[in-house]
């Protein structure tokens, strides 16, 4: 068994190969929840879903994000009707529309502190996309689990992989600005293009939420971290109590979205400088303390106190992720032969 833990894009196209690699159906994937945003009454998970469809080969791969081939006639006609609405409705056309505070907080238990109107949605969901969504939520009102609905989607697709939400329970992502704003991780990448300088990241919730039993079995199992962002991708699953502690515990290999400061794409480098830490792959290693050996791409000047397999970690196609899943795969086994004469766990106790 292994198990991935699975944010933004890179981890889903580490994915990609990984199956020539790792068997899939003796492979778990723990995806991020901190980017869920509740739009319009139905919850999209962004993170899940691209695991979910590329694990359905349905997924756009140009943009990493939705159905290859969807339709956006449902997208377009809410933003036709808000422009025409105009002064009727109030606010910018197309931008976020935040639900009152009391809102937030009402109604659905996991879509708290991330509610957005439908009015002028801000983000393209395609019409089959959008299928998802209700379907998710629709079974969330019949009093599943997010875990339990996940599972029934995945179903759907016929993923081999056992994709896993971190939680079942609320966590929001909020990134906080020079500015003063507190905004909702997708108004801030999404809306705003990453162009607000960032002061702080909260993870709203993450110190009453719970990783699910599902997850902390899985993490019992050798861990793969995949090149996602430290930030918003890792760190909403790394503040539920518990979780970083059941890293300590196991074999941590981690895939280094950095070659040296030079990142693969997103906002990975703004968002760690912004909550203190180096944009680079020593600024990861010092995010990681539970990690035991890390790949890094063959130009990465960076030196690690841990174990390092070196490859050309860009990921382009399936035979790159292969290329890099194998590394992990050698990092892993040199990691577990020298389990029997590891120290205490990594880390700091929590």
């Amino acid at each position: 068994m292994v198990t991935f833990l699975a944010g933004g894009t890179g981890t889903p196209k580490l994915l990609d190969g990984a199956a020539r690699v790792f068997e899939p159906s003796e492979t778990a994937v723990v995806a991020n929840t901190g980017d869920d945003v509740e739009i319009g009454g139905h919850l999209v998970c962004p993170d899940v879903d691209t695991v979910l469809f590329a694990g359905g080969d349905v997924l756009d791969r140009e943009t990493w994000w939705g159905i290859d081939g969807d339709t956006t006639a449902t997208h377009e006609e809410l933003s036709r009707l808000a422009a025409a609405a105009g002064d009727a409705i109030g606010g910018e056309p197309g931008a976020p529309r935040y639900l009152a505070d009391d809102a937030q907080t009402a109604g659905r238990e996991i879509a708290r502190w991330r509610r957005f109107s439908a009015v002028g949605e801000f983000m393209e969901i395609g019409d089959r996309d959008r299928a998802v969504h209700l379907t998710r939520t629709g079974l969330l009102d019949e009093g599943k689990s997010l875990t339990e609905a996940i599972r029934a989607l995945a179903a759907a697709f016929d993923l081999d992989v056992d994709l896993l939400p971190m939680s079942d329970d609320p966590v929001a992502t909020l990134v906080h600005t020079e500015g003063g704003e507190t905004l909702h991780f997708q108004e801030y990448w999404v809306a705003r293009r990453g162009e607000p300088p960032v002061a702080d990241v909260e993870f709203r919730g993450a110190a009453d939420a719970e990783p699910t039993d599902a997850v902390l079995d899985a993490l019992a199992e050798p861990v793969v971290v995949g090149p996602s962002n430290p930030v918003t991708s890792l760190g909403p699953m790394l503040a539920l109590p518990g979780f970083e502690r059941a890293l300590r515990e196991t074999p941590v290999v981690a895939v280094s979205p950095f070659v040296g400061d030079e990142v693969f794409s997103g906002p990975a480098a703004e968002l760690m400088r912004g909550v203190g830490r180096e944009p680079s792959t020593a600024g990861v290693a010092d995010a990681y303390p539970f990690a035991d050996a890390f790949v890094l791409d063959d130009g990465d000047p960076t030196a690690l106190d841990r174990h390092v397999e070196r490859t050309d970690t860009r990921i382009d196609d399936a035979d790159d992720a292969e290329r890099v899943a194998r590394a992990c795969e050698r990092a892993l086994a040199a990691v577990e032969a020298d389990a029997p004469d590891a120290g205490p766990p990594r880390g700091d106790a929590e």
